[in-house]
């Protein structure tokens, strides 16, 4: 008799998308092993023996997951989100795991050395330079060239990403830039580089999102997902994923060669990547690459076909056997279209209720409705915010009917959102300013 293989899953926090592979590990009984950031001094209070770990210290982290895996055999390693994945890398490295080397990941997890690769290895980037933010310089002296975005060095989900269009509305990016990444809540994550931003020049056109694998520096294209909802700014909320592109094969091709390029350059060689893409001026602009798999539940909207198997499987199980070197993980998606709504948060406020959701479950070609954001919590907008009031799902024949079938149940849901009041600091006696629309 066999022994259970044995992963380390990687995750800034439990919830939905762990839930999801502790459901393919038993599916393929495997045991599942969680590290999380959550507080160490708590007495594994959801009973799920995790272990605790600080991420914003990678060689710590690292170094408490493999005292405490000692003696026993490690089979594979999956980091859920940014943040975990440093850490990832170097227990991976120590363990002679197949993973993404420290040095690629790391900088994958910075704007700025994303844009400084690409450059160098020739590929194509927008303008860009980092800006101080204390103090912060006078933009006609930085060479600035109008419209640009402005973006922290390291935080995701486009969260303090700002297109600005002329000095003034720089100027007043920046401050808001600055008062987001002076909060008590960024400090808490200990990210580097808080003081300072990336400006680079704004690319319009038609931006896609690339979910791919890769097996020993071999890149495999999952899905490409069209984001029809423009991304024009000020602010980069996303919405809207549908998959199959419906973009043509040239450009498809296009885009794949771009994140080969890409991951090339970074030197990814191993597990799941998320990659975004702008196609602007007759090119394939790469804007980032993320080694770990698509965030939130918008794994969901993906399906895969094991050849001889009646059923399809979730991504989260693709992954497990990817990275367990089991059959079946070179099945491919299913043939039918599918999306995903990350539903908006079209203000900042306390949420109070969300109204039309059986209504919303009702429309044709919906197959499911996840409200995550929690009643009488604060949900903020972005640039602010980087969390959405929960997930529709669609699957239909076509891509254009999915994306129909979200926009229609999308309009029968009703949101309730009242405005935080101000308090007054204690100490300081300070107040913050009122929820911005």
């Amino acid at each position: 008799m066999t022994s259970r293989k044995h992963v380390l899953l990687f995750a800034a926090k439990l919830g939905y998308q762990t839930r999801s592979f502790n459901a393919a590990a038993q599916e393929l009984d495997v045991e599942l092993a969680f590290v999380t950031d959550r507080c160490g001094r708590l007495d594994d209070p959801w009973n799920d023996q995790a272990l605790a770990v600080h991420f914003e210290t990678p060689e710590t982290a690292a170094d408490v997951v493999l005292e405490a895996q000692r003696g026993l055999t490690v089979d594979g390693i999956l980091a859920l989100g940014d943040r975990p994945v440093p850490a990832a890398a170097l227990v991976a490295r120590s363990l002679g795991i197949p993973y993404n080397h420290p040095a690629s990941v790391a900088a994958c997890r910075s704007k700025l050395r994303t844009r400084e690769v690409f450059r160098d290895a020739g590929l194509p980037v927008p303008w860009f330079q980092t800006v101080s933010l204390d103090p912060m310089p006078e933009p006609a002296l930085l060479g600035v060239r109008y419209p640009c975005v402005l973006k922290p060095l390291s935080l995701s989900a486009s969260q303090g990403v700002v297109r600005v269009n002329n000095r003034e509305e720089f100027i007043a990016g920046a401050a808001r830039l600055k008062r987001l990444l002076d909060s008590a809540e960024i400090r808490a994550t200990r990210e580097p580089h808080l003081d300072h931003i990336l400006v680079e020049a704004y690319l319009p056109g038609t931006e896609v999102a690339v979910e791919g694998l890769l097996t020993q520096g071999e890149l495999r294209v999952l899905a490409v997902f069209d984001k029809p909802d423009p991304l024009e700014g000020p602010y980069f909320e996303e919405t809207i994923y549908v998959t199959p592109s419906r973009l043509p094969a040239t450009q498809l091709q296009a885009i794949e060669r771009s994140l080969l390029g890409a991951v090339r350059a970074l030197g990814l060689t191993h597990g799941p990547l998320h990659a975004e893409f702008r196609l602007h001026d007759g090119r394939v602009w790469c804007l980032e690459v993320a080694p770990r798999p698509i965030g939130g539940l918008c794994a969901q909207a993906l399906r895969f076909r094991v050849a001889g198997h009646n059923e399809t499987i979730t991504l989260e199980e693709l992954l497990l056997r990817h990275a367990l070197q089991m059959p079946g993980s070179g099945a491919q998606r299913e043939k039918a279209a599918s999306g995903v709504m990350m539903i908006p948060v079209p203000r900042s406020g306390i949420f109070e209720k969300l109204d039309g959701q059986e209504a919303a479950r009702r429309v044709p070609g919906i197959t499911g409705l996840e409200i995550t954001a929690r009643l009488h919590d604060y949900v903020a907008a972005w640039p602010e915010g980087s969390s959405y009031l929960g997930f529709l799902f669609a699957r239909a024949a076509e891509p254009a009917a999915v994306e129909a079938a979200l926009r229609q149940a999308h309009s029968q849901l009703d949101v309730t959102l009242t405005p935080r009041l101000p308090v007054e600091h204690p100490i300081t006696g300070s107040v913050p300013p009122a929820d911005r629309p």
